[in-house]
C-alpha cells in the first residue's frame, strides 16, 4: 500500500497521526490474514473472508483520505 507515495509523507503521518498509525497497522494485519486465507494457510469461511476484505478496503480508503487531507493542509 502507498508504494507510489513518497515515503516521507507516510512516515510523517505514522509518527504524528494516531488514527493513521492505527489504521495502517490494522490494514497490514488484514492484508496478511487475507493473503494467508487465500493461500489456505488460515482457514476461514467465505463470509468472514469477505468481511475482512471489506474492512481492509475501508481502512485503505480512510488512510488515503487522511493522506490527501494532509497534503492539502501542507
Amino acid at each position: 500500500m502507498f508504494e507510489n507515495q513518497p515515503g516521507n509523507e507516510v512516515e510523517a503521518l505514522l509518527e504524528s497521526d494516531s488514527e493513521f498509525r492505527k489504521l495502517f497497522r490494522r490494514h497490514q494485519e488484514l492484508d496478511k490474514q487475507v493473503l494467508d486465507a487465500e493461500l489456505g494457510v488460515l482457514p476461514l469461511d467465505d463470509v468472514t473472508l469477505v468481511k475482512m476484505k471489506k474492512e481492509k478496503l475501508q481502512a485503505k480508503d480512510r488512510l488515503t483520505r487522511i493522506l490527501e487531507s494532509s497534503r492539502a493542509s501542507a
